[in-house]
Parts: structure tokens; sequence; C-alpha cells
């Protein structure tokens, strides 16, 4: 059975901290790499690690925190992070849990970038990218499976997640809305036919999974108040803007530094419903408004980001990277390449512990509130219809060499073209998926495995590659 090591212990721990420090730290690390699989896979992660086997945190405190994450633009699996950091260490501990998080796939693209602005020849890399992705396919699979048993605990939400992935993927309702509805489903279900949305919020061992180690109680709570409110939101803001301020009186403010700052800024509060809702604009402006890159260099960093650990708006990195390397001003174009990647990380991910470090404690207070709790249900019905959409676009896009909108009437949605179905990719997608239902093997191994298939295939020279 899994334990807390025995210097763990609630009695012995400080105040705030439910799990020792550095006990916390190491496992937001070996979190960190294994988030691969775009939120889906990501959460999955999360999952299995916090509440299946450490069992720190029960699943309905999980999906509880989640909910609230669903809600604030920006990647939400990073948010969940900072958020149940935040439960077992304080502000402390949702500052490294979130920072964790991203600091791999920042390294990891960073050095990616290098590697294509530098050599301009990815063919080694590709391969292996090329491995991965079909592995993630999996890997959401697997993550849509886990959630929807967890989380789907009557035929009406059942029917909740099924009507969210229909709006999402056929209708192509934005995802604020199909959220918004499903917790105003929710809430009224609750007031109309309580019974219906309750049973998620159940004691059922077999939905809500092995009882925590540390109980609800134990967890970490602050008193909201005013105060608090105001200290957070003042460091915060400073944090996040500050840099820019330096950037734009050092270098001007019409700078490539002072515009993606300024820029990633903005687009920070908007993405609302992940990163693909937000990526199109951000394609746009960043292509034929700024001119920071070709149309080209974008679909690759596209590709590098979604087979990369960490949140899929990494991507914007690569972006600022390319971007100042062909406008460096006074700086080496190396120095101003690393410089704007870390501004633009910076600007993008600071705002997701504001929200959750100033939202958290008012959120934590209202986990008693029966109507919210309704709502909020519903919210995580719908979740898994979210997810599943987020699989089936990755899907598509992986094991499919050529897709097509199809629009007609209310219906809108991306069909594949089943004549361009990619052999190695799904072949490796069914190895993959084996590998994960089957044999119940680890991420990491599974990923390590496709990785040396999609190398063998690129080197080999295979089709669809």
């Amino acid at each position: 059975m899994p334990t807390i090591e025995p210097d763990s212990q609630t009695a012995g721990v400080p105040v705030g901290d439910v799990v020792p420090f550095r006990q916390a730290v190491r496992a937001w690390f070996s979190i960190s790499l294994q988030t691969f699989g775009g939120p889906a896979g990501q959460i999955a992660v999360m999952q299995r690690h916090l509440v299946d086997e450490r069992r720190w945190i029960g699943q309905r405190r999980f999906l509880h925190a989640l909910n609230y994450c669903m809600l604030l633009p920006g990647p939400e699996a990073q948010q969940l992070a900072i958020y149940v950091g935040w439960l077992l260490n304080g502000i402390r501990g949702g500052l490294v849990a979130g920072t964790l998080f991203v600091l791999p796939g920042l390294v990891a693209l960073l050095v990616l970038s290098a590697v294509y602005v530098g050599f301009g020849d990815t063919t080694v890399v590709t391969a292996l990218f090329a491995g991965l992705a079909p592995a993630v396919v999996a890997i959401v699979a697997q993550a849509v499976w886990r959630v929807a048993g967890r989380a789907l605990s009557s035929r009406t939400l059942v029917a909740f997640a099924v009507v969210a992935f229909l709006a999402l993927a056929v209708f192509a309702v934005p995802f604020p809305i199909v959220v918004a509805l499903a917790a105003v489903a929710g809430w009224s279900l609750h007031r109309w036919r309580p019974a219906l949305v309750e049973s998620a919020g159940g004691h059922g061992a077999a939905k809500d999974g092995a009882e925590p180690l540390i109980s609800d109680d134990a967890l970490h709570h602050e008193r909201p108040s005013g105060r608090r409110a105001a200290t957070i939101l003042g460091v915060g803001l400073a944090a996040w803007f500050l840099p820019v301020a330096v950037f734009a009186v050092l270098t001007g403010p019409d700078s490539v530094y002072t515009q993606q700052g300024l820029f990633f800024s903005g687009t920070a509060v908007v993405t609302f419903g992940g990163a693909y809702a937000v990526l199109a604009f951000v394609a746009q402006r960043a292509v034929e408004h700024y001119a920071w890159l070709s149309a080209g260099d974008m679909v690759r960093g596209l590709a590098l980001a979604e087979s990369t650990p960490g949140p899929l708006i990494m991507v914007v990195q690569f972006v600022a990277f390319l971007g100042a390397f062909h406008n460096p001003g006074s700086l080496d174009p190396w120095v101003a390449g690393v410089v704007a990647s870390l501004l633009t990380t910076w600007v993008t991910f600071v705002p997701c512990f504001l929200f959750i470090l100033l939202g958290a404690p008012y959120v934590e207070r209202l986990r008693g509130n029966h109507a919210l709790s309704a709502a909020l249900t519903g919210i995580t019905a719908a979740v898994v219809g979210v997810i599943a959409n987020l699989g089936l676009y990755f899907a598509v896009h992986t094991l499919f060499g050529t897709v097509r909108e199809v629009t007609a009437g209310p219906v809108h949605m991306t069909l594949p073209e089943l004549g361009s179905a990619r052999p190695v990719p799904l072949v490796i997608a069914v190895i993959a998926a084996a590998l994960i239902f089957w044999r119940s093997w680890p991420v990491l191994r599974v990923l390590g495995v496709c990785a040396l298939l999609g190398l063998v295939a690129g080197l080999a020279g295979l089709p669809g590659v």
C-alpha cells in the first residue's frame, strides 16, 4: 500500500505542509518529466501520481481543483499542478509545482529551436518525434478512459460528456460556451432533480478511488481576505509586467522584445479552450503581421511543441526565438533568441500563478456549497468530452496526412482523408496502445520504444515519417 515517508506525518510537518517539501519537490520533478500528450495526458499523469499511487489528494478534491482550472484562460494542466502544489505545501508548493511543470519543456524547446535555426536539418529529430506523436495518441486515449471512469458515475453525466464532445467536434461550439452550459445544466438539475447530479459526489469507492492518506481537512487552506488578495495581485502584476517595462526602456517600444512581451501577455489572458483555440490567432499575427517567422516555420514549431513535455502553448517560445534571432537589434542573434524565449515564457505562465494563488482560497471556501458543487459536477462531466475532442483532433492530424473541413448548416467538422492514412504512425499508435492497455507499461518506457521505432522508420526512409 502506498505510504507517506516516515518523516511526513502531518504532526511533524511545518504549518502549511501536509507533505514534506523535499518529498513533494521530488514528486513534481518526476511528474514534469512525463508531461507529454497535451492536457489530457498531463492530467492523467497527475491523476496517477497524486491520486492513485501516492494518494496525497482524494479524487473529488482533485476534480474540484480541475473544474476551477478549466474555467481559466491558460494551460489548465499547469494550473492544476499549481493548485495541488498549493494544497500540499502552500504558496511555495504552488510555485515549485508550476515551475517544474514547464521547465523540461522550456529547456527541450529552447535546444530544439537553436538546432532548428543553426542547422536547418532536423531529419533525426523529426524521425524521433514521428514516433512520439502516435504514442501520444494512445496516451490520450488512456487518459479519456481513466477520467471517464472516475467522473461519469451516472447516465446523466455520461450524457453531459457526449453532448460536450458533439458540440465541440461536430458543431464547433466555442469551448467557453460548452463549459458555461455544462455549469448551468448541472446547477439546474441540482435544483429540480438533485439525485441526477449528486451521485458523482457520493462516497462510493468505485468512483472516488481509494481513500487518500491525507484527509481533506489536513490540506493547506487560507482564509480569503482583501489584504491577501491585494498582496497577491500587486506582486503578481509587478512580476508579470516589470520585465516587459524594463525591455521597453532598454530597447525601445518598437523592439521585438517589447512587441513580443506585450503580444504574448495579451494571448495569456484569452487562451480559453486550450492552446489550439488561440494558436490560429498567434500564427496569423506572428507570420503575417509581425513577420517573426514563416508559415512553414510555424507548422514545424507546432510539431516540435506537440512532441515535447509541457503545455502545447510552449510553441510561443519557438516563435519568440525565431522572431528575435531574425531581428536581434543590438544583441547577438543567439543571445537575442534565448532572451526573447525566456521573456515570452515568463509572460505566458506568470498569469497562471496569479490566477490560482489569487482565486484558490475562494474556490476552497465554496467546496461545501451544494449548488456550486452541482455546477462543477456538470463541468467535470463535460471535461471528459473536451478531452476526448482534443484526443480526436490530435489523432486526425497525426495519423492522416490530409484533413478537410466539412461545413453544412450548423455542422462544422474536421475529417481525415482516409486515403491519406499514414501507415507508420498507425502501426506505432497500435503498438503504443497495446503496450499501455494490454501490458500496462509506464508512459516513459512506451515513449522511448515509440521514439526508437520512429527513428528506425525515418532512417529507413519509410513513407509517412
